[in-house]
C-alpha cells in the first residue's frame, strides 16, 4: 500500500468518527476534536489521491442539492467540485423557480428535493437568527422523512455559510495554516489576528470572523479579535472562543487596536463585517418589508464604516508582524486599495505579494467539503480509503 495513504488510514483508525456518519456539519464547535481532525485527514487523503490521478468516486450515482440564498463564487464552485469529485451530480435549487415561491413549507421542500439525494448544501447568511435555524429545520425534516420511510437514505446537510458560522471556510483556512506551518503540532503559541478592516460596502456577514475565532482557538494558538468599538460579534461565539482557548492551552482576547493585534502576529486575517446589533436591526426591517428603514440603515452603516478608514492592512502594519512576514489570509474577494475600491481592507502591494498563497488557501475548500460528505456517508472511512486503492486504484484520467 502507498505509504502516504497508509499514513492517512492509520490516523483515521485512531479517531472516533462514529458521530459523523449519517449526520450533518452545521457548526465546527458542535464537532469533537477527533471529528475535526478526521475532516482534515480525509481532505488531505482525497487531495493526495486526486493529484496522483486516482479516482475517489465513492458514489456511482446520486444528487448533491445546492441552495444558495446569497451570492457566491468560491463556495458554490467548491461544493460542485466536491460533489463531482465523489461521483455526485449537482442540482441547484432556485427558489424563484420552485414551489417555495408559492408558499411550499420547509418540511415539504426538504423531502421533495431529497429523493435519491445524498447531500444538501445550504448557504443562508443574510439574516441574524434565520440562517442556521433554517438549516436545522431542513435537517429535522429529512430526518423525519427518512425515519418515516419516505426517503431511502438520509441526506447529510452541509452548512455552506450561515448567520453564525462558515465552517467550510474556517476549516479550509485552518488546513492552509496547518500546511503552511508544517503540521498541527507546530501551531502551539502561534499568534493569529482576526481583525475588522474597512470596506466601502455594508452588511458583510459576521460568520467569517466568528467561524475563525470559534475554530482557531482549539489549536493552542493566541487568537485576537480586533475591531473598532461598535463592531462586536455574537456574545455566544465569544464565550465559545474563550472556552476553546482555555481548553487548548491557548489565549483569546479582544482589542480595539488593529496595531496591537498585528504586533508580532504569525497570521493576520483583516476582513470587514457588519456590527451584530445592526445586523439584528436589518433582519427585523426585512421581516417588516420596511424598504425605507433599510435604506436609512444602509446609509448609517456606510457613514459608520467611513469613520474607520485607517483600519486597513497596510505595509506599515505588516512591518509590525513576526519578521514583517506574517501569513496574510482572506476568504476573498478582498476590497483592495486602488484596485477594487479607492480605500478598502488591504493595500494592493500586500495583496499581490500573497496572491498565490490566497489561491492555495481557497483551493483547500473543495477537499474540506468533500471530506465532510465522505465522513457523513461512509461508516468506516478508513476502509473506504482502502477500497479506493484496491487493485492499485482506478485512474481518474485515462491516459
Amino acid at each position: 500500500m502507498n505509504l502516504n495513504i497508509k499514513k492517512y488510514i492509520d490516523k483515521l483508525k485512531k479517531l472516533n468518527t462514529d458521530g459523523m456518519y449519517n449526520n450533518d456539519f452545521l457548526l465546527t464547535w458542535d464537532k469533537t476534536d477527533d471529528e475535526i481532525q478526521a475532516v482534515f485527514t480525509v481532505a488531505d487523503a482525497l487531495r493526495y489521491l486526486r493529484v496522483n490521478n486516482t479516482s475517489v468516486r465513492i458514489f456511482d450515482s446520486g444528487l448533491a442539492v445546492s441552495l444558495f440564498r446569497d451570492n457566491s463564487t468560491r463556495t458554490r464552485f467548491s461544493f460542485a467540485s466536491a460533489a463531482n469529485l465523489l461521483g455526485l451530480t449537482v442540482q441547484d435549487l432556485d427558489e424563484g423557480k420552485s414551489q417555495i415561491a408559492h408558499g411550499e413549507t420547509v418540511r415539504e421542500t426538504a423531502n421533495m428535493v431529497s429523493f435519491m439525494s445524498d447531500v444538501i448544501g445550504i448557504r443562508d447568511d443574510m439574516y441574524i437568527g434565520k440562517g442556521n435555524t433554517y438549516m436545522r429545520e431542513v435537517a429535522h425534516a429529512v430526518e423525519q422523512g427518512f425515519n418515516g420511510g419516505v426517503l431511502e437514505q438520509r441526506p447529510a446537510l452541509v452548512n455552506l455559510q450561515c448567520d453564525i458560522d462558515h465552517p467550510t471556510q474556517s476549516m479550509a483556512d485552518m488546513l492552509h495554516i496547518i500546511h503552511h506551518f508544517g503540521g498541527v503540532d507546530n501551531l502551539n503559541g502561534k499568534k493569529l489576528a482576526m481583525t475588522w478592516a474597512y470596506s466601502p460596502s455594508y452588511g458583510k456577514p459576521l460568520s467569517v470572523p466568528q467561524g475563525i475565532i470559534g475554530l482557531m482557538t482549539r489549536f493552542g494558538m493566541e487568537v485576537s479579535l480586533a475591531h473598532p468599538k461598535g463592531y462586536e460579534v455574537m456574545n455566544d461565539v465569544i464565550k465559545i472562543a474563550e472556552e476553546n482557548a482555555e481548553k487548548s492551552g491557548g489565549k483569546f482576547y479582544n482589542t480595539n487596536d488593529m496595531a496591537e493585534a498585528f504586533h508580532d502576529a504569525d497570521i493576520i486575517y483583516p476582513k470587514s463585517w457588519a456590527p451584530y446589533a445592526a445586523m439584528e436591526k436589518r433582519t427585523d426591517l426585512y421581516a417588516d418589508a420596511d424598504d425605507a428603514g433599510i435604506a436609512v440603515l444602509e446609509k448609517e452603516l456606510l457613514a459608520q464604516n467611513a469613520k474607520h478608514k485607517e483600519w486597513t492592512c497596510s505595509e506599515d502594519l505588516m512591518e509590525l508582524t513576526k519578521g514583517g512576514e506574517a501569513l496574510y489570509m482572506h476568504c476573498l474577494p478582498a476590497d483592495i486599495n486602488g484596485v477594487s475600491c479607492e480605500t478598502g481592507e488591504v493595500a494592493a502591494s500586500v495583496f499581490d505579494r500573497y496572491r498565490e498563497s490566497l489561491y492555495k488557501e481557497a483551493g483547500f475548500k473543495p477537499y474540506i467539503i468533500a471530506a465532510m460528505i465522505f465522513l457523513a456517508k461512509c461508516k468506516n472511512p478508513d476502509d473506504m480509503l482502502k477500497k479506493l486503492l484496491t487493485g492499485g486504484g482506478i485512474p481518474r484520467l485515462l491516459i
